[in-house]
């Protein structure tokens, strides 16, 4: 039998079980992170079909505050395109997170089994992710690990929602804290936060940016097998549309990225911007079936839950492993701050692609290159 927690403040909604397996029955395990497991379960008075995220307190250890907090926020989040945490148990030992389950696969693994896919269905994803990430900052939260496989699709049904999951590195702005932390993903975090800058919400439409970079082409926008190198790239904007795998995308598409892929954060579109320009809005994304090319790209890595995969010709895999960590200093040591494990939950961390993982040559390039503002 569970009962309600209310030591402390916002602690009143957890509910203490000294077995979570007398309410709900424990199927499979849907996946496994530094810090968590997830498990698909059953609740058994009313059979429903549950995702349980198991977090040993242990790891928590010296962040309940700020955690109880977070998620105190959280259970307040409720939009259609973003996973519900729906409720909160905990035992001696573990803290259990009850969240929607969605059943329609990841992102990619979805346009890989498609026969037919346009720059069209490419608008459309990005504009449902626009209005959860746009309603995340109307409520003062910024997602900050945005990534293609924090994606997930509702359903298996063809026309299914996106949906956004992992919140486990999110922050709440107006809190008092400076965010400051070095944290996400290498391939998609923002200038500013390598830069050792104090950053805003702008950081989730720059992720936004990179996503859509690669909905289009099928690899990342930054690469280099030396991580110094590719943060310089990122800390620059130094990014291209290259050629050929550009050449039949629009310069809509190219001008949308532009404004999401803008180095200074004050210059960068907001989501709402972002929401109002043609290529989402309007009818400027075009309707070419591009799926053989992507469907190559995404389907070359053997790396699961790849953030990003490469085309077979060009760019491999953007490495994948969210962290969390001090403030990151100058290059090269962003380098180290970036590569260090961390003790906060975050349960969707993969696994970096191998080191030895042999190098692909970089595609012919256009002669523009996008490198924001000075």
């Amino acid at each position: 039998m569970a009962k309600e927690n209310g030591e402390s403040g916002d602690g009143s909604w957890k509910k203490h079980v000294d077995d979570i397996k007398k309410i709900f029955d424990f199927k499979e395990v849907l996946g496994t992170g530094a810090f968590s497991e997830v498990v698909m379960a059953q609740e058994k008075v009313t059979e429903k079909m549950v995702a349980i995220k198991c977090i040993p307190k242990k790891a928590l250890k010296g962040k309940e505050t700020s955690i109880e907090n977070e998620i105190a926020v959280l259970r307040r989040i409720k939009h259609e395109n973003i996973v519900a945490l729906e409720d909160i148990y905990e035992s001696s030992n573990y803290l259990y997170l009850i969240m929607q389950l969605v059943s329609g696969g990841e992102l990619f693994d979805r346009i890989v089994e498609k026969g037919f896919y346009t720059e069209m269905d490419a608008s459309r994803l990005i504009r449902q992710v626009l209005d959860a990430v746009n309603y995340l900052h109307s409520m003062g939260i910024v997602h900050r690990d945005l990534k293609p496989e924090n994606l997930l699709y509702f359903s298996p049904d063809d026309e299914s929602k996106i949906m956004i999951s992992d919140f486990g590195l999110s922050k709440m702005e107006g809190t008092g804290d400076v965010m400051a932390t070095a944290c996400g993903t290498p391939g998609y975090v923002a200038p500013e936060v390598l830069a050792q800058k104090p950053y805003s919400k702008a950081v989730d439409c720059w992720s936004i940016g990179v996503i859509a970079y690669i909905l289009l082409c099928g690899y990342p926008p930054f690469y280099d097998e030396n991580d110094s190198k590719l943060f310089e790239q990122i800390l620059k904007a130094d990014y291209e549309f290259d050629a050929p795998y550009w050449d039949d995308i629009s310069d809509s598409a190219k001008d949308f990225i532009s404004h999401l892929m803008e180095k200074n954060p004050e210059m960068r579109f907001t989501c709402d911007q972002a929401l109002q320009h043609p290529w989402i809005a309007g009818d400027t994304a075009l309707c070419k079936n591009i799926h053989e090319s992507l469907g190559t790209s995404f389907g070359s890595s053997n790396i699961h839950s790849a953030s990003a995969t490469s085309n077979p010709q060009s760019r491999p895999p953007a490495k994948s492993q969210s962290v969390d960590c001090p403030p990151i200093a100058p290059l090269p040591s962003a380098v180290k701050a970036f590569d260090q494990d961390s003790d906060e939950p975050s349960p969707v961390r993969e696994d970096r692609p191998a080191a030895d993982e042999p190098a692909r040559p970089r595609p012919s390039t256009v002669t523009v290159i996008h490198t924001g503002t000075k």
